[in-house]
């Protein structure tokens, strides 16, 4: 093999007509052996580490799981600000479209993507020859790392991975995160539904000990339709996971209402260690207010026994 046939690939890309340098899907190697074949690896390491330009009408937002539950106009805005401002400063990883090789699928970096996508920028992304398992596994693996993720994305994610079929200990892995908190995190995403989450959305204030006590709430109640219908209001995400809440919450026991007093001279009722008298006859209650100490006397000497 010649020397410059090694080298190509670290030559660079093809322009387009826009003058954007279009990538190439990056192949599955298959190396020679001995010293050819170490300096095959050598490249296709050096290719997997280099960060190319891809426009952005030519990546797709269908690959892997839906980790974020959706994404304010103002934050998406300010990204844009940034962006446009300081440039990318962190590339996206990509991966060749399997159902179309001249178009590219998003691991991650959805939000990067539409703010270059929104200024008419090219995108700074590594590219990997992912299949879509691994694909999953990277997603993970940089959730994990990510600290604007909140509970109940990562909760949602991890429930897309054990329905797409991965077992317990791969998603422990992916977003290192112990068998126990996974359980929780799954007993949260399966009790709540992924209805009621997205309509939530992804509640950054809100953190496990509160969705846990959703969960319970609900099981509780055996109804998710009061929470549903809290959440659909118009307010911030935050105000409406507490809007479902509580409508899940039971509802306080009624206070027991005053009794009638015989003759219909009034009623009584206890609160505490206080009894509160309320008469129909204002001359007796009159009366009664003069002669409260002979009363409370023959009341003691009653209660006492005669001493």
């Amino acid at each position: 093999m010649a020397r410059k046939d090694l080298m190509k690939g670290l030559m660079g890309a093809p322009e387009t007509k826009s003058g954007v340098a279009t990538p190439k899907a990056p192949a599955r190697p298959g190396y020679s052996k001995g010293a050819v074949g170490a300096v095959s690896r050598s490249i296709n390491e050096l290719k997997a580490r280099a960060i190319v330009e891809v426009p952005a009408d030519m990546i797709d937002d269908t690959g892997g799981l839906k980790d974020r539950l959706g994404t304010s106009a103002d934050d998406h805005a300010a990204l844009v600000q940034s962006i446009g401002q300081y440039g990318q400063q962190v590339p996206v990883l990509l991966r060749v479209n399997p159902n179309d090789p001249e178009r590219y699928q998003i691991v991650y970096g959805r939000r990067r993507v539409a703010a270059l996508r929104a200024l008419g920028q090219p995108v700074k992304a590594l590219l990997r020859d992912l299949n879509d398992r691994d694909l999953i596994l990277a997603q993970g693996q940089e959730n994990s790392a990510r600290r604007d993720l909140t509970f109940i994305e990562k909760s949602n994610f991890a429930r897309q991975m054990r329905d797409a079929g991965f077992e317990r200990k791969l998603i422990c892995d992916a977003l290192h995160i112990d068998k126990t908190l996974i359980s929780r995190m799954l007993t949260v995403a399966d009790t709540v539904t992924e209805p009621l989450i997205r309509a939530i959305g992804p509640a950054p204030g809100i953190g496990r000990d509160r969705w846990l006590r959703l969960v319970a709430q609900i099981e509780a109640t055996g109804s998710l339709h009061p929470a549903m219908d809290a959440a659909g209001q118009d307010i911030p995400s935050d105000a409406r996971f507490e809007a479902a809440l509580a409508a899940t919450a039971a509802p306080a026991p009624a206070k027991p209402g005053p009794d009638t007093l015989p003759g219909r001279l009034g009623t009584v009722a206890t609160r505490g260690k206080a009894t509160a008298l309320t008469l129909s006859d204002p001359a007796f209650g009159q009366w009664l207010a003069q002669n409260i100490e002979e009363i409370h006397r023959r009341y003691k000497t009653e209660t006492s026994g005669g001493e």
